[in-house]
């Protein structure tokens, strides 16, 4: 831990009040606060984290969560065929690395892609979702590679629910959504906290994915801070500016972990 975790956490905060540069720089002088108030004061930086926030909100938060619960559910009721085909295909995109994952989607959402040739074989307007709306381009394709993993959870969750909790208010006349409501939900509360928790973190990472189908643009339209923080730390060369966003970023993380923690821990006190 010390190694591999708290060394380079602590490396990171020592350059992040420092002037370093990649190039043309004999030597790195401390500039205390002054990494962090440029970010705050840039624009850009603002709108990467506008932007992460929003991305985390669509493809985490809403996505993979609910699209994960529903892929659990439904795959409960389903054959063993059914869950065999729709485990491995859901899987598939959750195994590959990312930056193919990213190359994948690109070529789904491109002017001349798939996306595009089905809405024309359905006469409906076509696009290039790319320039158009390209954090609900990245946000979808985050989706489609991590809900594997929200499928996993929610599937080892649903198994630990007795069967005659759920056959009794079946009995009892609750409906599909009531049974969800009042018996699912509050049953595997803690498996959704510790879902939204991983998930969160792991979509305020990603990088590779966004890069391979935007960069961030066009025009910072799909910049999150992971992006933003590699464009300024080695495409501009600004190191110490780049690694201040980087511990701006785990503080993000630190803050959304903090809150669904303490959320956890109450649901356990109440309960």
């Amino acid at each position: 831990m010390l190694l591999f975790l708290a060394g380079p956490i602590g490396y990171c905060f020592a350059l992040a009040f420092t002037d370093m540069r990649l190039t043309g720089q004999e030597s790195a002088s401390f500039v205390g606060l002054d990494n962090f108030t440029r970010a705050f004061g840039d624009a850009h930086f603002r709108n990467a984290v506008v932007l992460t926030l929003v991305f985390t909100l669509i493809s985490s938060v809403l996505g993979q969560n609910s699209l994960g619960l529903a892929l659990a559910s439904l795959m409960r009721r389903a054959s063993r065929t059914v869950r065999t085909v729709t485990g491995a295909v859901v899987i598939s995109a959750w195994v590959l690395p990312e930056i193919v994952a990213g190359f994948l989607l690109y070529t789904f959402f491109h002017r001349e892609g798939q996306l595009n040739a089905v809405l024309h074989w359905l006469q409906l307007p076509t696009q290039n979702w790319l320039v158009t709306l390209p954090i609900l381009a990245v946000s979808f394709a985050n989706v489609w590679r991590g809900t594997a993993f929200s499928m996993l959870v929610y599937s080892a969750a649903l198994a630990g629910i007795p069967q005659e909790v759920t056959e009794s208010a079946e009995v009892d006349g609750a409906s599909g959504w009531q049974r969800l409501w009042h018996i699912t939900l509050p049953m595997i509360r803690k498996s959704i906290g510790t879902n939204l928790m991983l998930n969160t973190l792991q979509t305020l990472s990603v990088f590779g994915l966004i890069w391979a189908m935007t960069k961030g643009g066009p025009a910072h339209r799909s910049e999150t801070l992971p992006v933003f923080m590699y464009d300024q730390a080695f495409t501009k060369s600004l190191i110490g500016y780049g690694t201040a966003v980087a511990l701006l970023l785990l503080v993000v993380g630190a803050l959304f972990s903090t809150v669904y923690l303490r959320l956890m821990r109450e649901e356990v006190g109440t309960s």
